[in-house]
């Protein structure tokens, strides 16, 4: 009983200071971001709403929605985007890539975003047209680079830009050095928030934010959270993205393909723990990449304490 105690304490504790964030109570904030996806179908489009519906009375500090491989999504984006804005109290943050697009193209994006009231973008480079595991070629025309978009977006107007940043390394950076260093090109061009890809192991996100820190970058470094609704689709993407699966990891949800419910119970397990750990060592703010589905996410934000600003209709 005495150990069932103990653990319990820990556990109230930890409960007790998420709170104390939430609320102030002379702490930094908690803040949370949710990242969404421009939906394809009808049905995409209702699970879409759905979750941000879900999602906005918790008071995110801004949500963000994806930008096809080479503009791919361009019209999606924007009118998911442009609706975000119109409908909701949330502030939208554009994603903007510049593969396969000459730099009047991309800068015709961002003139449209400035002229419909977004002041937001996530700047990133985008994959390479090929796909995973071919070279990445700049349009001859375009921005060459994350830190070329980011200075050309600053040119055109007082946006606020947000990049990426990679743990365990983007798949074309020859070593992590490298890596850090196109972070700081993008940071000194003016990007002033960065968000990581998502990983499983704390530890290579402290790593990494020492790594960072030592190079003398000082923006917020947000761990980037993928609540795993699928584990063999979270482990397809970490492979593209150069992201680890622990072994742990695939352990808890081997034999879960058909079991849709107790995959739902561990995915929640997982990430309530991921999250929990990172605000016991100093974390505040939080990136979710939702794949437009609200319930792990809530759920999750609920654990750290957060709740609806006003009440959600069930």
């Amino acid at each position: 009983m005495d150990m069932i105690a103990s653990r319990d304490d820990v556990r109230a504790s930890r409960f007790v200071r998420a709170s104390r964030f939430v609320r102030g109570g002379g702490e930094r904030r908690l803040k949370v971001s949710f990242e969404f996806f421009p939906p394809a179908t009808e049905e995409m489009e209702r699970t879409l709403w759905d979750a941000v519906t879900r999602l906005a009375p918790l008071n995110p500090n801004f949500v963000s929605v994806t930008y096809g491989a080479g503009g791919s999504t361009r019209e999606r984006t924007h009118s998911t985007v442009q609706r975000i804005l119109q409908e909701t109290t949330m502030i939208p943050a554009a994603h903007l890539t510049c593969v396969a697009a000459t730099r009047e193209d991309v800068d015709s994006v961002i003139r449209r975003y400035h002229d419909i009231g977004v002041r937001h973008i996530v700047a990133l480079r985008g994959d390479a047209q090929g796909g995973a595991g071919t070279k990445y070629t700049p349009h001859p025309g375009g921005y060459s680079n994350g830190a070329d978009l980011v200075a050309g977006i600053k040119k055109i107007g007082d946006f606020e830009v947000s990049v990426s940043a990679y743990p365990e390394k983007h798949p074309d950076s020859a070593n992590v050095d490298a890596d850090i260093d196109m972070l700081k090109a993008k940071v000194d061009a003016g990007a002033t928030r960065a968000m990581t890809q998502f990983f499983f192991e704390n530890d290579l996100y402290f790593r990494y934010l020492d790594r960072v820190r030592a190079r003398g970058i000082e923006i917020p470094i947000v761990p980037g959270i993928l609540p795993v609704q699928n584990f063999k689709q979270a482990r397809n993407f970490a492979e593209r993205t150069g992201a680890s699966v622990p072994r742990w990891l695939a352990e808890r949800f081997d034999g879960l393909d058909d079991d849709i419910a107790t995959r739902k119970l561990i995915a929640a397990a997982v990430a309530a723990e991921q999250v929990i750990d990172l605000l016991d060592r100093g974390v505040t703010e939080f990136h979710f990449y939702t794949m437009n589905r609200a319930d792990l996410v809530y759920a999750v934000c609920h654990l750290l304490g957060l709740r609806p600003a006003h009440p959600v209709a069930m």
